[in-house]
Order: structure tokens, then sequence, then C-alpha cells
């Protein structure tokens, strides 16, 4: 043999997980029931094949198991810390004096207090529930009360189209700063308990010294030439230099942090997964969608499926014919310590959207189960309050989205809208590009099994005839709105822009141009066209003149795009370019004034009214739009 191999394993308790992992989301694509996050099937899976198909498995084979779930565990911790946009919270520092208004504006400063505020009502109702349960630690179990999920908020977010908006990047920043926030000082308060103030200590700080390193190596390192080059030339095929190198930097500080104590790991993997983010910027969607695969396709699903096969429901004896009052009470508490302090935006976005945004933020799930997990373990917390904590994750995971969607329901009727007429492959990608720029897209499909292929890809697609002047109607467009006729046929494109234009006496629209006769009766009725064969001279053109830029605006679609501001903000009327703190990733290309462009420089006066050609990251162009006043 040339690899002493031993095949000696039991792979089958590896199959079985696998196929709940597999089965789980198309279970649920299946029966239609995909607002019920994956990961509480996952539990309930877990416990009854725990019970009936791994209770007789030998305990290498599980020990195997346990390594890959605590491997879950490790990825689910570095995905959280991905998801944190960290140049989304350094834009947010406050650069000038802080007053009320700033300070009920400022993204950062409100996630912060809102954090405080949630920590004391924790250790208030914890001091409460004490009376009721046995709680041996009462910091402790506030920490596991204040803890919110990142991986709910966001996707909630998503699916609504809300993740770009004001209101969105709140909650986001919120959710953020309470994952950073907990984490830490569950790393500090456990060491505390299991070893006592010792200097030791130190060594979580040293960690902390060594996050910073990396950060400000690794971005420096991002635009040397060199490694730029290597990194191009080795990501592909068998290489795949960029995973290798993130797998690495986890198990680094992953070591690291074991050195420390084993729970320090939980810190070590959510840091390493902030300096990926920072470092992440051109290539990130490509990452993400690797490291996501490699975490939520296999890993992840295994530590969640391990919890429901640990799951000891004959713990919740401990509270005999009280349980289910000690779980109402529990759940009123895990809600009321996230919903009375998002009373907060109540100023900026109505009662009604703060309660909304309190009910998504207690939506809890990895980091409670975690939390309440490591508890156990160092004694602080009893199995019966363990099991009841992995109860309310699955409950508040499940309910909170839904509390969230019946007080702020999604209307995508009204504000701002573009219409894209006809179901084409060309109006499906215009309106997936749309929606990540956070706009909303209504789409009108005279087929209905195409209109229906179209839903189900996520996108909202109405069954109807684009020559139907009442279903513009209903659907209340505005004047404001763009509308877009790519139905495949130039007779019918010109006779639905045709019935916009003189019936409805709409002037957003744009169509492609075909042939010549269609071209000038399109021209007649003053729609914008676009030449097809123009468009793509011009894409060779590009190809030949200036590839390099061609191909970074095209491949960066996603991080990095043009956007035009307009100037809304009297404080700015009157303000020098060199007088305005840009965001450091985004660069001011051209200014329109009137009908008259010009480049900015330094010395340039700003006027309200004027509408300024921006270039940069998501972050960036938002926090321009703020300082700008500025509407999507």
């Amino acid at each position: 043999m040339l690899l002493s191999i031993s095949f000696h394993f039991d792979y089958f308790p590896l199959l079985v997980v696998a196929a709940i992992a597999w089965g789980t989301p198309i279970l649920l694509s299946l029966f239609k029931l995909k607002k019920i996050p994956s990961v509480i099937v996952e539990i309930i899976l877990g416990y009854f094949i725990g019970k009936h198909l791994l209770g007789s498995v030998d305990h290498e084979s599980f020990r195997i198991l346990e390594f890959f779930a605590l491997t879950g565990f490790i990825f689910l911790m570095f995905l959280s810390g991905l998801e944190i946009d960290v140049d989304m919270i350094l834009a947010s520092l406050p650069r000038t004096r802080i007053t009320y208004g700033r300070f009920i504006k400022n993204p950062l400063l409100v996630s912060m207090t809102y954090f405080i505020l949630s920590l004391i009502l924790a250790c208030t109702g914890s001091l409460l529930l004490a009376k009721f349960i046995p709680i041996s630690h009462i910091w402790y179990f506030s920490l596991i009360m204040v803890t919110t999920s990142v991986g709910i908020v966001v996707p909630v977010l998503k699916d609504r189209g809300e993740i770009k908006s004001r209101f969105g990047q709140m909650i986001i920043m919120a959710a953020a700063v309470a994952d950073i926030f907990s984490i830490v000082l569950f790393t500090f308060t456990a060491f505390i308990i299991k070893n006592g103030f010792q200097m030791e200590l130190l060594y979580i700080v040293g960690l902390f010294i060594v996050f910073i390193v990396f950060y400000l190596i690794g971005n420096k390192l991002k635009n040397l030439p060199l490694l730029k080059k290597l990194a191009f030339q080795l990501s592909h095929a068998a290489s795949q230099i960029r995973i290798r190198g993130t797998i690495l930097l986890i198990m680094l500080f992953v070591v690291i942090a074991q050195f420390i104590g084993e729970e320090a790991v939980l810190l070590g993997a959510f840091l390493i997964g902030l300096v990926i983010s920072s470092m992440l910027h051109r290539e990130r969607s490509v990452m993400l969608l690797k490291l996501d695969g490699m975490g939520y396709g296999f890993f992840i699903p295994i530590f969640f499926i391990m919890v429901g096969v640990e799951f000891e429901p004959a713990a919740l004896k401990e509270f005999d014919k009280s349980l289910i009052g000690v779980l109402a009470l529990l759940m009123i508490t895990l809600f009321a310590v996230k919903f009375f302090p998002a009373l907060l935006w109540r100023q900026l976005f109505g009662i009604k959207k703060a309660m909304a945004g309190g009910f998504l933020m207690s939506s809890r799930l990895s980091l409670i189960i975690a939390a309440s997990a490591i508890g156990l373990q160092m004694g602080v917390i009893t199995p019966g309050i363990n099991a009841c904590f992995i109860i309310m994750a699955m409950i508040t995971c499940f309910i909170s989205p839904v509390l969230y969607n019946w007080l702020s329901p999604s209307d995508l009727l009204t504000g701002s809208k573009t219409f894209i007429v006809g179901g084409s492959s060309t109006a499906v990608l215009l309106a997936r590009r749309l929606t990540m720029h956070g706009r909303k897209v209504i789409i009108i499909e005279n087929n209905k099994t195409r209109a229906e292929e179209i839903s189900a890809k996520g996108l909202y697609c109405i069954t109807g005839d684009g020559l139907d002047a009442g279903l513009y109607k209903e659907l209340k467009m505005n004047l404001s709105d763009f509308v877009i006729v790519e139905t495949g046929s130039p007779e019918k494109n010109h006779e639905i822009c045709k019935l916009l234009r003189e019936e409805l006496l709409h002037d957003n629209i744009i169509t492609r141009s075909s042939t010549s006769d269609i071209e000038l009766k399109l021209n007649k009725l003053g729609i914008k066209t676009i030449d097809v064969i123009g468009v793509l001279a011009t894409t060779i053109e590009n190809l030949i003149l200036r590839p390099t830029t061609y191909h970074a605006l095209l491949e960066s679609f996603e991080n990095f795009r043009v956007e035009e501001i307009l100037i809304t903000n009297k404080e700015v009327d009157g303000l020098q370019v060199k007088e305005i703190p840009f965001h450091k990733d985004a660069i001011l290309i051209m200014v329109k004034r009137d009908n008259a462009f010009f480049i900015p420089h330094g010395e340039t006066y700003f006027r309200t009214g004027d509408i300024l050609h921006v270039f940069g990251t998501n972050t960036a162009l938002q926090n321009t739009k703020e300082k700008m006043g500025g509407k999507k």
C-alpha cells in the first residue's frame, strides 16, 4: 500500500447525518415551508436519529461526529464574523462633536446603547427569573439572554429588500455589535469562572493584539502586486490558494485561542472572520460562496444535528409541573430584553417599525446554544436550563421573523419601483442586479408557467398583460417609476410603449431598438431606446482598449459600483470638496450641475441640487448618501 490508511472506521453515522443535512432543505422546499429555518428541522431530526439510529454507535465513531460538530461550530463563529461589515462599523465612528441629533442617526452609537440597555434588562430579568428557577450565576445567564442571531436577521432583511435601507443597516449594525460584545464578554466571563482572576487573563487581551496586527498587515499585504498576482494565478482548479489561506488563518487563530483556553476558541474563530471580512472586497462574493459551501454545506449542519442528538428531554423534569410556566417566563424575558431597547429607533422610523425591529432582534440561534452548552460544561447552567435554551432558540428563530413581517408588512407597491414588462432571461438578470442595489422590482409576464418559474427564483413576478392599462394602476405605478419593456417582440414592445406614453402619460420608459422602422416610431413617442448593436460594439471596444477597467467594473459589480447621489442636505451647500470627509472607499468622479458636467477638485464648491457621480463600495456609497442627504 502507498498509504497506511485504516478503512475500519464506521462511516454509517456520518452517512445518516449527511442524509439529514441533504434532505432537510429539500423537504422544506417540497412542502413549501421555506420560511422555517432549516436548523430547527435539523435539531429535531437529530434528536430522533440519536434515539433510534445512533444509540448503538461505538465510542470512536461518535467521537468523529463530535469532532465534525466542533469544526462546524468553529466555522459558524467564523462565518458570523465574516458576515459583519467592518467598513460599515469604521465608517460609523463619530468624527465630530456628538449632539442628540447626530447620536440618534449614528448606527454604531445607537447599537452600542441598544446593547447596554439590553444587558441591563437581561440582568434585571435574570434576577426576577432566579425567584422561579435555579440560576447560580446571574451575570452569565444574562449574557446568554442578550445574544442575537445575525444569521437570522440578515436573510430576513434580504428577502424583504431592506438590507441596504437605512432601517436595515441600523438593525444589522445592532446585531453585529450584539454578536461582537456578547462573544467578547462570554470569553472573559468563562475564563474567570473557570480559572479565577489570574495573569493569564491578559492572554485574551493578547488575542485582540494579534487580531489588530493581522488586520493591519492583511490590509497592507492585500494590495501588493506580487501577492495579488499569485492569488489570481493560484485561485482556480486544484490550488484554491485563497481558500487554503483562509483555512490556515482559521486554524492559526483557533490554535492560539486553545493555548489560552478552550473557552477562547469561540472568540478566536470570530475574530479571524472579522479579519477576513475586512480584507475581502472585489473577490468577496466568490470567497463567501466557497466558504458558505464548506460551512453550511457540510460542517455546520452536523453541529446542529448533533445538538439534537445530544438533547436530553429528561433534563426538563427538574422543573416538574412548572415547566410550562418556566418556558413562558423565559420566552417573555428573552423578547422583552430586545424589544424595549428597540424603541430607540422610534424617532427615526416610527413606533411600528421600531417594534418590528425589536422582535427581529429577538431571534437567537447558534450563539445562545453554544453559550448555554459552555455554561453547562462549567456547571453554571443546569441540564434543564440548557434544554430550555435550546427550545427557546428554535422558538425565537421561528417566531421573530413572523412577528417582524406582521408588524412591518412588506409593501412592494409603495415608494419608488421599477417595472419590467416581459420575463426574458435579460429581464430576470436585470431584476436580480437591481434587487442587489436595494431597488423594488416588479416583473410582469403574461405566461403563467414562466411567471411561476421566475417567482420560484425569489423575484416578484405577476401574471399579466403589458397592454392592460388597468394593471399598472393596480400596481400603483408612479410617474417617477421606470418601466423597462422587454417582451422579446419588437412589435409588442412598441405597442406597450405607446400605451404607456399616450394613455398613461408615462415618461420613464426604456426598451430596445431592433429595426430602424421601430426605432423611428419609438423616437417619435420620446421613448429611451437601447441600440443592442451599439452596446455590443461598445463592449468589444472596451475589451480591446480598456480591458482591465472593463473587467474590474464587471467582476466587482456586487461590491463596487457608480451611483448618482443628489445633494439635498442644506448643510453641504457652499462647502468645498476638501471640507467634506468622504469615506475612504468612495471616489468622487464627476459633478452635474444643471445641464453641465465638470470634474471636481479640492476647491470645488457644492450646491444643493448637484448630482454627484461617486464610485465605491456599498458601505461607502451609503455613507456618502447620508452626508449629502441623497435618496435612493
